[in-house]
Order: structure tokens, then sequence, then C-alpha cells
């Protein structure tokens, strides 16, 4: 998953899928970013980039994630941030960790018939935050 993940970013956002790969694999063996209620946060930083990006995916089937609640993982959101940010990553991880624990959100999330839907929902809840 962390894997694809990376790619996916590096597709996007023009990192180095490999950089990126490593860096959320080392950040993993600090201790596992599974945040609970079936979501997970793997991120790192790393060069390329000079503001954080985000890949979100929701897994057609749950994944074990050593998650603080020992639950399987199935939304995940990879955070990647600039090699020396510190502050606007600890803002970003806020956020999404705040979305993450809000029950009506993720289950938003579930039930969003395609990417499309989940776009709309991703979006909207930035655009609530911003008003």
């Amino acid at each position: 998953m962390l894997a694809r993940l990376s790619v996916i970013a590096a597709e996007n956002y023009f990192v180095d899928a490999h950089a990126v790969l490593d860096g959320m694999v080392e950040r993993e063996r600090l201790g596992p970013t599974g945040f609970g209620g079936g979501t997970a946060i793997p991120h790192c930083k790393t060069s390329g980039i000079d503001m954080p990006v985000a890949v979100f995916a929701r897994l057609s089937k749950p994944v074990p994630y050593d998650a603080v609640d020992d639950e399987p993982v199935d939304l995940v959101c990879a955070l990647v941030s600039p090699a020396q940010d510190g502050a606007s990553h600890l803002r970003a991880l806020a956020e999404v960790s705040r979305l993450f624990r809000d029950e009506k959100f993720c289950a938003q999330l579930r039930g969003a018939a395609d990417s499309s839907a989940m776009y709309a929902v991703l979006t909207f809840s930035e655009e609530r935050d911003a008003a």
C-alpha cells in the first residue's frame, strides 16, 4: 500500500517515489501511523516540493496496520511535506487527524460511490473549513 501511494504521489506531485516510500517506511519504524477507526496517516518529508501534499485512498479491503485500536485500515491519507518543513507539516497532520476523528466525514468517504464523490467530500470539507 505504501509503495502504491508513493507512486501516486510521484505521478501527481513530481517527487521521487523511492524517497517518499523510504521516508514513510522509516516513519512507520518509529511507530505505526494507524490513527484508529480504520484510518491511517503515513507521512514523510522529502525534497522537490515547496508545500505539503497528500494522496488519499479508500481501500477496497481493509488491511492490518498495527493501528492504535488494532483495527484494520481502509482510509489512508499519505502526507508528503518539504524536507525542511516543520510548521506546515504539523498543521497538515493536525488537519487530517481532525478530519479522520470525524465519524460522519469518514462514513461519507466510505459511502461515496466513486472517486469523484470522494473528491467532493474531501473538497467540501476544505471549503467548509475555509468559511
